[in-house]
């Protein structure tokens, strides 16, 4: 199998021309390369458990239901291979905090802090491969909607397991059904109050725990006001099987309520 392009590892999905939001998917997909693959010292059965982890399974497709279902049409950036690849939401630098646990944007340990990828690797490659054109096609993305509408409204869609996994820095505190992940420059409290309200129905909202922030691209990261932006990380027991298992009821919930939340917004 030949290598992936980067330009091939994320979809950008138009929407309504008028519309401000962008949802965010980086974490859907299990699609590894085979050439990455190769770097990977995981066997086979060892990484599909991995997999299972640590992939937000289902994401893209309450993203796609919102949607289609949202008022105006939300436009949709979507990652097409796995974040054992890169992680794109990740700082590339010594800010990350996760590289405390071999988990900055390319990572070294699992989610149960054993050996994914030699403690020598050199992350550079796959940095330039994938997680810059990505960044330059979210920035591109990102820019877009405001030239077109005046503002970006960045609805990063997540999920997270029932109970914390060791990787986990601070896994200690509340998970609730829907976690709202926010950033004291990006979010502001009318985006914050849309989401309580779009997400009532689907149990209690908790704030920045077990996951907080939220992801802006780094070009306009705590200097553009009119880009906001929101976190939704969703347990995954509310709607899936887990690990790694199918969808259930509960994901017809979601997706309704985060089309609530994207014609709130869109307003």
């Amino acid at each position: 199998m030949p290598p992936a392009s980067p330009a091939a590892s994320a979809a950008l999905l138009p929407g309504a021309a008028d519309s401000p939001v962008l949802l965010h998917v980086p974490h859907s997909s299990r699609e590894i390369p085979a050439d990455v693959r190769a770097g990977i010292v995981l066997d086979d059965t060892a990484l599909e458990r991995e997999l299972d982890h640590i992939t937000d399974a289902h994401t893209a497709e309450i993203a796609a239901r919102a949607a289609a279902t949202a008022g105006l049409i939300p436009w949709r950036f979507v990652n097409g291979v796995s974040r054992l690849v890169v992680d794109p939401e990740r700082f590339p630098d010594d800010r990350e905090e996760m590289l405390a646990v071999g988990m900055g944007a390319v990572y070294t340990r699992t989610t149960h802090r054993e050996e994914l990828r030699p403690a020598d690797h050199d992350p550079e490659p796959m940095l330039a491969r994938y997680f810059r054109p990505y960044a330059k096609a979210m920035t591109e993305a990102v820019a877009d909607r405001l030239d077109a509408t005046g503002r970006a409204v960045i609805i990063d869609v997540h999920s997270y397991p029932t109970s914390a996994l060791p990787y986990e820095l601070h896994g200690a505190g509340p998970r609730p059904p829907v976690c709202l992940g926010t950033d004291a420059f990006h979010t502001p409290p009318e985006l914050l109050s849309a989401a309580r309200e779009a997400f009532a129905d689907c149990g209690e909202t908790g704030l920045d725990s077990p996951f907080g922030g939220t992801y802006v691209p780094l070009d306009f990261y705590r200097s553009d006001p009119r880009v906001t932006a929101l976190m939704v990380e969703i347990r995954r027991d509310t709607y899936m099987t887990e690990p790694g298992g199918p969808a259930g009821p509960g994901l017809d919930t979601l997706a309704t309520a985060l089309a609530r939340l994207v014609d709130a917004v869109s307003e």
